[in-house]
C-alpha cells in the first residue's frame, strides 16, 4: 500500500486543520492505521490509531479530546481532526500502516508502510 499525506500548513494557536492519507493498493481494511508525528529534535511520536472497521480508536494523552482520528474505508483514507491547536503540535504527521497493527499499536516499528508526511507549524 502507498500512502500520500496532506493538508499541513500553517495556523495560529487555536486554529483547527484537517489532515488526509490517501492509501492507493488494495485491502486497505487489512490496515490498522495512525498518525505519527516527529517535532524538530526530537523522537518520532504515536499521534492517534484507528482500527481496521474504524470502530475504535486511540489517542496519545497529549492530543486526546482536540484530535480526532477517522477512516473511510470506501475511499480508503484516514484522517486527522485537528482542533484547538498548540505550538507544541508543531511537526512533520505522517501516517502508517501496518497488517498487525491494532489501533492502540503506539510502536512505529509494528508499522510498515509510512506517507511522506506533512508538514504542521503552530505560531504563537
Amino acid at each position: 500500500v502507498q500512502l500520500q499525506a496532506s493538508g499541513g500548513g500553517l495556523v495560529q494557536a487555536g486554529d483547527s486543520l484537517n489532515l488526509s492519507c490517501l492509501a492507493s493498493g488494495r485491502l486497505f481494511t487489512r490496515y490498522g492505521m495512525a498518525w505519527f508525528r516527529q517535532a524538530p529534535g526530537q523522537e518520532r511520536e504515536f499521534v492517534a490509531g484507528i482500527s481496521r472497521n474504524g470502530g475504535n480508536t486511540h489517542y496519545a494523552h497529549s492530543v486526546k479530546g482536540r484530535f480526532t482520528i477517522s477512516r473511510d474505508n470506501a475511499k480508503t483514507t484516514v484522517s486527522l481532526q485537528m482542533i484547538s491547536l498548540k505550538p507544541e503540535d508543531t511537526a512533520v504527521y505522517s501516517c502508517a500502516a501496518g497488517v498487525r497493527a491494532y489501533y492502540y499499536t503506539q510502536l512505529a516499528n509494528q508499522y510498515h508502510y509510512w506517507g511522506q508526511g506533512t508538514e504542521v507549524t503552530v505560531s504563537s
